[in-house]
């Protein structure tokens, strides 16, 4: 991963956002054992699949979990936390901001754009070529031309998230990479990493892989239908 502080995660419904957040944020864990590290769920329009469920497992590491007020609640309209901006205050600080509600959410870094911009910051857009409007690379340049116009910022790396949960095969996740590396020769924004579920890939799927930046996630929040 980069050196950047603050990882902004962004992405279309389905895209993994949220357990990619979680995920990273466990990873700068190992990475620095004795960093302040925050992660914030700044997902104030869908109250689903939010990285807030992953609260027992981010106590655990010492990573210090910001989310809405009344997350997890029965209210309707969460209400962002002032806690967010201490990560622009304390640069003893690293973290993640996982960004919900698509365009809609991403209006929220727009509201935090004079801040953003003296912060070293990624923004990475997580993408799921197996999940509806962003299948195939036109779609994917929608989207990301969409989240970039609300969020005020320039997306500076694609994840390739391709998956179908616990029906997912490695060539699903080789055409994921396919399709993304299409976009990133249109765009000129690179692919940054890949993330798979469980202990990772095969010496064998690394070498058939562009991406050598695997992230290996563990299962952190529930998926309920």
């Amino acid at each position: 991963m980069s050196d950047n502080r603050l990882k902004i995660i962004i992405g279309a419904y389905g895209s993994g956002k949220s357990e990619i957040s979680v995920n990273i944020a466990l990873k700068m864990r190992r990475q620095n054992p004795d960093k302040k590290i925050l992660l914030a769920d700044l997902d104030i329009v869908n109250p689903f699949y939010r990285s807030a469920d992953a609260g027992k497992i981010l106590e655990k590491n010492n990573i210090r979990l910001i989310s809405p007020m009344y997350a997890n609640s029965n209210v309707d309209a969460p209400v962002l936390s002032g806690e967010v901006y201490v990560i622009f205050d304390d640069d003893e600080y690293s973290g993640v901001f996982d960004i919900g509600g698509e365009d809609m959410g991403a209006t929220i870094l727009g509201s935090m754009k004079t801040r953003l911009d003296n912060t070293d910051a990624d923004l990475w857009m997580a993408v799921n070529t197996r999940r509806p409007f962003t299948s195939t690379a036109d779609e994917i340049i929608v989207m990301a031309s969409e989240l970039q116009e609300a969020s005020k910022m320039k997306i500076t790396g694609f994840i390739n998230n391709t998956n179908i949960l616990e029906e997912t095969s490695f060539d699903d996740i080789l055409e994921g990479e396919k399709i993304l590396l299409e976009v990133s020769k249109k765009t000129g924004i690179p692919l940054v990493m890949t993330a798979v579920m469980g202990d990772g890939l095969t010496e064998e799927q690394l070498g058939k892989l562009n991406s050598q930046n695997i992230l290996s996630m563990t299962r952190a929040i529930n998926y309920a239908y």
